[in-house]
């Protein structure tokens, strides 16, 4: 059975290739979920820290996705889960109710992986988890503690936050791919993030051996995404997209003292905040500057990305106008199969 037969096993209902919007926190809710879904993806719902309004979102999705036949009645959506700071006993008898066909843990130490894992797996037995890193020796150190049913590669091309030193998906994913077939564990299936926006990256990531692709940054502009009109605007506006955006920990700083791990950082829109820093102003200084930025722009108008963190991937110059979730997943989805197609023939790679 190939790891992509062995994905559709249990997600009967998606076309190939596999697209998979990203779990992004507070922007990917159950509306997202169910239109990417019913376009025959994966829908995903991000981290909610609140377990009552995660259950909202996750009824929601229970209701608007009733006449999807799931094998074992498993929910037919992902759930992301930002894994430290997390803890599982908090979380069981939310997933133990609904039942998500996919679990996607990230963030997380290969030890909390692996209890968070036990843990999903005794209260929901039919639920694949699917554990989200940013390196190869991360992705042998999960792959061993947990046995995840997926591991979702994450490029350092990705927007929001992610591993602070790592590679992009076109040498990651090839890397992981060795190391895993070296150590016996080849059977897991991997999931490629980071930078991919249309079917051509798409067919690309297929190629380099992925059952599946996640955008995140694609979605932004998708319909059913919920974010502010600003927001979408900046993303559409952005081009050169390896200049644009960068990477760093000002983007969470400017709000106050990081609760990250010093292992993350994030992928955003570039602003003022991070010139600052770049040109080696301190931290504080950035701080008082970024929050009289925001005074000023009470009376006068002020560029959104400047008014806070804009988290995107480098593959924000591709994204050119708002559509609905389904168009874009079935777009991207035929270029994807296409490519893959007319691949057999050199010529018209």
């Amino acid at each position: 059975m190939t790891r992509v037969q062995q994905i559709k096993q249990y997600l009967p209902w998606a076309q190939t290739p596999l697209i998979i919007n990203a779990p992004m926190s507070g922007a990917a809710t159950s509306k997202l979920a169910v239109a990417v879904t019913r376009a025959g993806g994966l829908g995903q719902i991000g981290f909610l820290d609140d377990k009552r309004v995660l259950s909202t979102e996750l009824e929601k999705t229970k209701r608007q996705l009733s006449d999807i036949t799931v094998p074992n009645g498993t929910l037919p959506i992902g759930v992301g889960v930002i894994v430290f700071g997390s803890p599982v006993s908090h979380w069981l008898s939310l997933f133990a109710a609904y039942k998500p066909a996919v679990v996607w843990l990230s963030f997380g130490a290969s030890g909390e992986f692996q209890e968070w894992t036990a843990g999903l797996r005794r209260v929901s037995p039919d639920t694949k988890i699917w554990v989200q890193v940013g390196s190869v020796a991360a992705a042998l150190d999960t792959a061993r503690a947990c046995q995840p049913d997926a591991l979702v590669l994450q490029g350092n091309d990705a927007g929001g936050h992610g591993h602070a030193s790592g590679a992009s998906i076109i040498s990651l994913l090839p890397e992981v791919c060795d190391v895993l077939h070296e150590h016996g564990l080849s059977q897991i299936p991997l999931i490629a993030a980071g930078g991919i926006v249309d079917g051509r990256g798409v067919a690309a990531a297929i190629m380099l051996g992925a059952a599946g692709v996640v955008m995140g940054t694609r979605f932004l502009a998708a319909e059913e995404t919920s974010l502010p009109r600003e927001y979408r605007e900046a993303i559409i506006d952005a081009v050169d997209g390896g200049v644009s955006t960068v990477r760093s920990r000002v983007f969470d700083e400017i709000w106050g003292p990081s609760p990250w791990p010093e292992l993350y950082d994030g992928r955003c829109l570039r602003n003022g905040c991070y010139d600052d820093v770049a040109a080696g102003i301190p931290i504080q200084e950035v701080v008082r500057r970024f929050y009289l930025r925001l005074k000023e722009g009470q009376d006068k108008e002020l560029d959104f990305k400047e008014a806070g963190s804009v988290w995107a991937g480098t593959g924000v110059g591709l994204v050119k106008k708002i559509e609905d979730a389904a168009t874009i997943v079935c777009r991207v989805r035929l270029e994807a199969a296409r490519r893959l197609e007319n691949s057999i023939s050199l010529g018209t790679l």
